[in-house]
Order: structure tokens, then C-alpha cells, then sequence
């Protein structure tokens, strides 16, 4: 008997998802593949929940696959694998798009509005995009049980999470720790990782830089114009120190200097000598609105260990031994 075969035609991409869409609707193909495997040899999926109060992108489509790869394989491998999906209903884009599309900040809450009243609108919000997220799902051929997914704002989800920590809490678990943490003042409140890569959150901004002139004592000056082969003619030796935080100043410690680095000893004309990058000899003159002339030129291997005196207190700092990101890029090399 001969074997026939419909010829397709052109391949149509579009088409043939729908096709094969609609196949797996009518013949309930995920739900059989979770009903047809034994109870007993479960592989526990709970997605990582999407927040529907924005529509799905690209980058959802490529995470939502890697995930089915995963939960294909291991239904292939005979395991039940219930697909939970979820709805994360937390979070600070959450509530500052409600606070934007209400007009009010974080200190209204309570007095122009209730808390329940902004709780509600909240609610309301992060849920907007459902329907876009479902249908999301169907069209790539996401396997997920959206039927009864698990919402973080349920109190069974927030519940079975103290619960949690309550139990790593009784086993020792848990402890305090500190660590550097952003901070909103707008917002109120701490920012993850996530938040930090918001859209806007990063721009390029322009910002002051100082160059703080720091001057070396008397042993320092004389211990580098001896190393320099330089006579003692009454100047006074600086270190030019670039910093893109003045606001630290006061508190200065220390200043780094690139050991690798030739520094030079640079005459500004007025009874200075200055030790900046020799590199920078051209750049900083115009900076500074003085020709500077090179006197002499050391390692700055050789300037660590100086010391100078802070400009504000009564107390001298080291120069120290900084690292390849000291560069004459910019700034003065120390």
C-alpha cells in the first residue's frame, strides 16, 4: 500500500504555530502530560513570577524558554512535573507607578489617601497586563498551570513565607550582617539589584572633580630632592591628588599613587614644586592656568611611604601604593 503524504506548501511559521496550538488545546497535550505520569515521582517547578503591572517583552520570551527546557526534559524523563505559575505582586515599581498615575509621594499615604485605599489601587495596578501575559503564554507554547497560579500579595503566599522564616529563624539560620546598601531617599526604602537596572536609572551626568593640593612635610621634601639630586632653594614640594569625591576631603587619610608610573617634579613659576604624573605635564598646565616646567622625574615606587600634611587638620597622612587604576587617562596621576 502506498503511504501519502500532504504536501505543505510554503513553510509558514505563523500558521503552523496555530496549528499545532490549537492541536495541543483540543487534545489537552500539557494537562496529559502531567496526569499520564505517576503522583508519586514528582519535579517541583514554581516559576519565578513575572509582575503583570507591565507587558512582557523579548527577554521574557527567552527566560520562559530556557525554563520549558527544563520542565520538558524532565517530563520526558517520567516525572509529574506541575507547572506552578505565579504573579509577583511586590515591589517598588509597583508602587511608584501607582504613585505617578495618582499624583502623590510617599508621605500622602495616610493623609490625601488611606493606606487601605492605596493598598487597593496598588492591587488594582499590578494586575493590569493579565491578559497580555496569558496570552504571552499560549502563543509561545509556555506549559504552565496560570488556572490557579500562586499571587505573593495572597495571605497564604505572605503566611507560608514568615512560616519559613520563622523555621530557619528556631534552626539558627539567620543572622545579622552589614553591607553596603543603595538607598531611594524619594522612594524611602533600600534597592536591590533588580531596581538598579530599571530603565532610568542609570544617566550620564556631569560632575565636579577637584584637585587637591596636599603638601608634603619638611623630611618628605627634603628626603625627594635628595633622591632627585635637586639643592633645598626654599620651595615647597605639593602632591597633586585628583579626586571625584571632594565631599571626602576632610577625612582624608591617604593619597595612592601608581608605582609604575613616572611622576615628575613640575616648577609652577611661584615658589612650588608639584609632583604630578609626567604624562599629565602639558594637560595640567593648562588646568591650572600656569606653565609648569619639569625639574625632575621619579618612580612613583619611590614617593611612597612621603608623607604630607592634611589641609584641614593638624595631623599628617601617607602617600601609599595604589593600583593599575591609577592611570594618566585624566587627573594628575596621584
Amino acid at each position: 500500500m502506498a503511504l501519502k503524504f500532504p504536501e505543505r506548501g510554503p513553510l509558514n511559521l505563523p500558521a503552523l504555530s496555530e496549528e499545532w496550538l490549537a492541536i495541543w488545546d483540543d487534545e489537552k497535550t500539557f494537562e496529559q502530560s502531567v496526569t499520564t505520569r505517576p503522583a508519586d515521582k514528582p519535579y517541583v517547578f514554581f516559576e519565578g513570577p513575572p509582575s503583570a503591572n507591565g507587558k512582557p517583552g523579548i527577554h521574557h520570551v527567552m527566560a520562559r524558554a530556557i525554563k520549558d527546557i527544563f520542565c520538558r526534559f524532565q517530563t520526558l524523563k517520567g516525572h509529574r512535573v506541575e507547572r506552578k505559575a505565579g504573579w509577583d505582586t511586590h515591589g517598588l515599581p509597583v508602587e511608584l507607578g501607582v504613585e505617578k498615575e495618582l499624583g502623590i509621594t510617599k508621605e500622602d499615604i495616610g493623609t490625601k489617601l488611606t493606606v487601605e485605599e492605596y493598598n487597593d489601587a496598588c492591587r488594582k495596578t499590578v494586575m493590569r497586563y493579565t491578559s497580555e501575559w496569558n496570552e504571552l503564554t499560549r502563543q509561545m507554547g509556555y506549559w504552565v498551570d496560570m488556572e490557579a497560579p500562586y499571587v505573593t500579595y495572597h495571605t497564604k503566599y505572605m503566611e507560608s513565607v514568615w512560616w519559613l522564616l520563622a523555621q530557619m529563624h528556631k534552626k539558627g539560620l539567620l543572622y545579622k550582617g552589614y553591607t553596603i546598601q543603595p538607598y531611594s531617599p524619594m522612594a524611602g526604602t533600600g534597592l536591590s539589584s533588580h531596581e538598579l537596572n530599571q530603565p532610568g536609572t542609570y544617566r550620564d551626568v556631569k560632575d565636579t572633580t577637584v584637585v587637591a593640593q596636599f603638601r608634603a612635610t619638611e623630611a618628605s621634601k627634603t628626603q625627594v630632592l635628595a633622591k632627585c639630586g635637586l639643592s633645598d632653594e626654599g620651595l615647597n614640594l605639593d602632591f597633586l591628588a585628583w579626586t571625584t569625591t571632594p565631599w571626602t576631603l576632610p577625612a582624608n587619610l591617604a593619597v595612592s599613587v601608581n608605582e609604575q608610573l613616572d611622576h615628575a617634579l613640575a616648577d609652577d613659576g611661584e615658589g612650588r614644586l608639584l609632583l604630578v604624573a609626567a604624562d599629565l605635564i602639558e594637560t595640567l598646565s593648562g588646568t591650572l592656568e600656569c606653565p609648569l616646567s619639569r625639574r625632575a622625574t621619579v618612580k612613583g615606587a619611590l614617593v611612597a611611604g612621603l608623607t604630607y600634611r592634611h589641609p584641614l587638620l593638624d595631623r599628617n597622612s601617607p602617600v601609599v601604593i595604589g593600583g593599575d587604576y591609577i592611570t594618566t587617562e585624566s587627573g594628575t596621576g596621584l
